[in-house]
């Protein structure tokens, strides 16, 4: 970056709104970029996301091939994560399973996000019944632990992917919307928020344009900390066999295949435990390291 740009990121008189959302950017980057566990989260993600997703020509083997005359082999030149009770490569499988387990959180997300933010942005702009009626429901679902809930909805739908992110999603969307609720009360009585409501803006438009930007923030951060925990669902639904079913590698599932190994062959089930303990101590760093540059109240 030249001078002449990082001055422009840097300036302290902003010649516009575009000019002012760079600094607070860049500003806000550099915050993040001086927290090193924060990067180590940031840097780790980003690596398992990209070889996950080049999977196909990172990977040495076809993660569904059988070799039954190297099963349960140790990690070795030919197979650097070793083999798993049906011979296959470990090393390919974790790869494969990195794009099931992380490509489960994206889509939770993508669901739950929205979700969350919507009800309870709606319910602490608008009040009265719809506010009773839509924090009720929140609290229905919020009684019961994410993961026997996750259980119940898997069971009643058929085991499988999709309906492991469908079951996650329903249960993990209460506390984004308990959150956007709380912020949404803090701005709805706001002059800035009046003074929209004197233009004329119908409570559609101040709750899209307005009030769902104020809240953004916040949910950012509880999303990337709550990563974690939808990884954590995602592979406790596959190793109970609920989630992504043999032989799909998916890390869950192929911990469930191979515990009865843990003491001879303890790399089998212990590599797929390694890959999740690492994405999720990813997350849980980067939430954090957002958490101090996005939260008002850190700084």
């Amino acid at each position: 970056m030249n001078l002449l740009t990082r001055d422009w990121l840097l300036s302290e008189t902003p010649t516009s709104r575009s000019h002012a959302a760079w600094v607070r950017r860049y500003q806000g980057w550099l915050q993040l970029r001086a927290n090193g566990l924060a990067m180590v989260g940031l840097i780790t993600v980003l690596v398992m996301m990209i070889v996950s997703i080049a999977a196909p020509l990172i990977a040495p083997q076809d993660p569904t091939a059988q070799d039954l005359a190297g099963r349960l082999g140790p990690p070795s030149a030919a197979h650097w994560l070793g083999t798993d009770e049906l011979g296959r490569d470990l090393f390919s499988r974790v790869l494969y399973g990195g794009r099931i387990t992380l490509g489960m959180v994206v889509a939770v997300v993508a669901l739950v996000a929205p979700l969350g933010l919507a009800v309870g942005s709606v319910a602490g702009y608008m009040g009265g019944l719809a506010d009773r009626v839509l924090m009720r429901v929140t609290d229905v679902f919020l009684a019961f632990p994410r993961l026997v809930l996750a259980l119940a909805f898997v069971a009643a739908l058929k085991p499988g992917i999709t309906s492991a992110i469908i079951a996650i999603a329903l249960t993990a969307w209460p506390p984004y919307a308990r959150l956007a609720r709380a912020d949404t009360l803090t701005v709805r009585g706001t002059d800035y928020i009046a003074a929209v409501r004197l233009t004329g803006a119908t409570t559609a438009r101040i709750v899209l344009r307005h009030v769902v930007p104020l809240c953004l923030t916040s949910v950012i951060v509880r999303v990337t900390l709550d990563m974690s925990g939808i990884i954590l669902t995602a592979a406790g639904l596959g190793f109970l066999g609920m989630g992504a079913q043999p032989p799909t590698p998916e890390w869950g599932t192929m911990i469930a295949a191979s515990r009865a190994f843990i003491l001879d062959q303890w790399w089998v089930p212990t590599i797929p435990g390694v890959a999740i303990l690492c994405a999720s101590l990813a997350f849980n760093l980067l939430g954090d390291g957002l958490r101090d540059v996005l939260d008002p109240k850190q700084r």
